[in-house]
């Protein structure tokens, strides 16, 4: 099994705090482990584009994602490069700022843009498009690659043995990428799920994987409307995840051609959407 190109360090996706422990009425002192969360702020021609909270490491998968699953470039081929800026007003800054170039002849709406690209790291796009407008960016699937029912109850235990900074911290989200076999591509950890998924689609992108006709996204929270937006802007047919989707997200796999694949354990899950390609 591969993971893809290398994780991130556990030193990029980890901090130590110190902390007072009480238990029985006894207080100790001790360290501990936690998940690192900071602002990446996302620049186009040297103009603020976006600032989402994420755990650092990847960051450029980060950027491709999110690039590609908010529409904001149709084609990978229109970014020149990505890169950490290397001068900041602020020399703290300097791993939190990430330039995008463009390739000459692109053009880009960055304001209408910024008005729709408000993110957390608990919400990736509150308050953003109707499902209509979604459909609008990107089309229903016409993938009909089917997916045997044995492939999706090892899924969730292949993600979870995976997830080297959650074991340390317990504080982060993962979402891993699989082929209709079920071997594991990649497998991307951030303190934001959408952040995740952003990654994983980062990195099919920038591996020249995409469209990912039929794959399966495995995401170790519930499955929210955004998650099912980037998929379905990266062409995933299949997600799947131990918790429960929304009904945003169900309606929108529904309206997508999609399979949702929720409360999966062991050899019992519940399926939405398009049913019929797990066989």
């Amino acid at each position: 099994m591969t993971a893809g190109s290398p994780v991130a360090d556990d030193e990029d996706l980890t901090h130590s705090v110190s902390l007072l422990r009480i238990d029985g009425g006894q207080r100790t002192l001790r360290e501990d482990v936690v998940a690192r969360e900071e602002p990446l702020e996302i620049r186009i021609a040297g103009a603020s584009l976006a600032v989402v909270m994420r755990t650092p490491g990847n960051d450029e998968d980060l950027v491709r994602g999110f690039l590609m699953t908010e529409g904001i470039v149709r084609d990978l081929a229109e970014v020149e490069s990505i890169a950490h800026c290397s001068v900041a007003p602020d020399p703290d800054a300097v791993d939190n700022i990430v330039q995008v170039r463009l390739r000459a002849g692109v053009t880009l709406d960055l304001e209408r843009f910024r008005r729709n690209l408000y993110a957390t790291s608990s919400c990736g796009i509150c308050g953003k498009a109707t499902i209509e407008r979604v459909l609008r960016n990107s089309l229903p699937l016409a993938d009909s690659t089917p997916v045997d029912v044995t492939v999706f109850p090892r899924l969730p235990h292949l993600l979870r043995q995976s997830q080297a900074a959650f074991s340390a911290t317990g504080g982060l989200h993962a979402a891993a990428l699989f082929d209709g076999s079920g071997d594991m591509l990649v497998i991307r950890e951030d303190v934001g799920r959408h952040n995740a998924v952003d990654k994983v689609i980062g990195w099919a992108a920038g591996d020249r994987r995409l469209p990912l006709a039929g794959h399966i996204l495995m995401v170790s929270g519930r499955v929210s409307y955004e998650i099912v937006q980037k998929a379905l802007a990266a062409r995933i047919p299949v997600i799947a995840a131990v918790s429960a989707p929304s009904s945003l997200a169900i309606d929108l796999a529904r309206s997508a051609s999609m399979t949702l694949v929720g409360f999966l354990r062991g050899s019992t899950m519940n399926v939405y959407g398009d049913t019929t390609r797990v066989r």
